[in-house]
């Protein structure tokens, strides 16, 4: 069996659904589950709706919630012709919830938890779409909740795959599904023990693809992207980027560890544990050869360049003039992980110790804030992460970034790491 999965760039209008609907097509033979993500840009908005909700801003609330209705009706509207179908009904009892979700009071609640339960509403909805969509062109399929088959920790917006427990229920459940029709589900989203809804993580959707294929034994999983495959450079950013044909496992995982935006950082070890191929492929140009990561691929010959922007690099200094040891470092990984804030890249001397991280203002603040009780911190916003993977012997900055300051070097047999502002 396959497993595909398609983001939310491929879904992002109604000509996009029908081209999604077509690759369908092709394989509508075949033991397929399909993953899909929000569309267009949805998750975004969602996003938005979390902080509106969060600071009571009703009128806010409102309008976001209208955008997005009118957002997926027009989709909805030039897929199916028939007023009377039930897709219609489907995405107001969708929306309805939303809307009661969004308004209901509540006594305790986390950011993060109310975020899992407001964002999830970006993939039920472009699924419903999309399986509905299908049925009328006369693919059958069968829509899922992947919150019914992926049990997770409550460790909201990051959480962990309870992997015993989500194997049986796809098994017993999911599977004799999949040998009867197409099934459409979602991506990025599970269910903790207490039903409560949690996420993967930012663009998770191919984790979740992953997680269902390791469980079902699928042959292959192929993600679907705008772009021509895993490419060793941005694209847009570096004019001449090239495809990489083949990548092995691990050199996957490393270029999604630090930073890739191509696949998400968790989806390939599922995949290497048990030798799942993985395509990633054009859903502009099908015909087109994509990238295939599997064992069997051999050296990278490629220097691959890796941008995060939006980065905070935090420089932290004792105020005892006591070493950056054991019993400093230990205190200062617990505040880490106690807000929630993952290290891109992190160096430390016998007085010092930096790290990068994504710009997420409250949680950047917040954890500074705590950091501050008992070091010295500073703090450089609105730097760039440079990775350079697969590094020559001798390396230059790529030409746009050549006049940005160095404020961190880091060199890691032939991968470098600068950052810079």
């Amino acid at each position: 069996m396959k497993v595909f999965k398609f983001g939310g760039a491929s879904v992002k209008n109604a000509e996009a659904v029908k081209n999604v609907g077509n690759i369908i097509a092709q394989f509508s033979s075949d033991k397929l589950l399909v993953v899909i993500s929000a569309m267009g840009k949805s998750t975004n908005k969602l996003e938005e709706l979390v902080d509106a909700f969060w600071s009571n801003n009703q009128v806010l609330k409102q309008s976001i919630i209208s955008e997005l209705k009118a957002f997926h009706f027009e989709i909805a509207e030039s897929l199916i012709d028939d007023r009377k179908h039930h897709i219609f009904s489907d995405l107001e009892d969708l929306f309805l919830e939303l809307e009661c979700l969004v308004e209901k009071k509540y006594n305790e609640v986390t950011y993060d938890e109310m975020y899992d339960g407001i964002v999830c509403y970006g993939e039920l909805l472009s699924t419903k779409i999309v399986s509905d969509y299908l049925h009328s062109i006369n693919i059958k399929s069968k829509w899922v909740d992947a919150r019914n088959f992926i049990q997770t920790d409550n460790n909201f917006r990051e959480a962990s795959v309870k992997w015993e427990e989500t194997f049986e229920t796809i098994n017993r459940i999911l599977k004799p599904f999949i040998d009867r029709s197409i099934v459409i589900t979602q991506g990025f989203i599970g269910r903790d023990d207490k039903n409560n809804t949690t996420t993967l993580g930012r663009e998770g959707s191919d984790y979740s693809a992953a997680i269902f294929a390791y469980c079902l034994d699928a042959q292959d999983v192929t993600i679907w992207k705008d772009v021509a495959g895993v490419m060793n450079a941005d694209p847009k950013r570096f004019d001449d980027a090239i495809k990489l044909d083949t990548i092995n496992y691990n050199q996957a995982i490393e270029l999604a560890y630090y930073g890739a935006s191509v696949i998400h950082p968790k989806t390939i070890q599922p995949l290497k544990s048990k030798n799942i191929s993985l395509y990633v492929n054009s859903f502009l140009n099908t015909n087109d050869k994509g990238t295939t990561v599997n064992n069997e691929s051999g050296s990278l010959h490629n220097e691959c360049y890796i941008i995060k922007e939006q980065q905070t690099l935090i420089s932290i200094s004792t105020r005892n003039f006591s070493f950056i040891a054991e019993d400093n470092l230990s205190n200062i990984f617990e505040i880490f992980a106690k807000h929630k804030v993952r290290i891109n890249v992190m160096q430390n001397s016998a007085i010092s110790f930096s790290a990068c991280c994504d710009s997420k203002e409250n949680k950047i603040n917040d954890l500074i804030s705590e950091l501050s009780h008992d070091f010295n911190v500073t703090k450089n916003e609105n730097c760039v992460l440079l990775t350079i993977y697969n590094s020559k012997d001798e390396y230059q900055l790529p030409q746009p970034y050549l006049s940005k300051n160095i404020l961190l070097k880091q060199i890691l047999g032939h991968t470098i790491q600068v950052v810079l502002e």
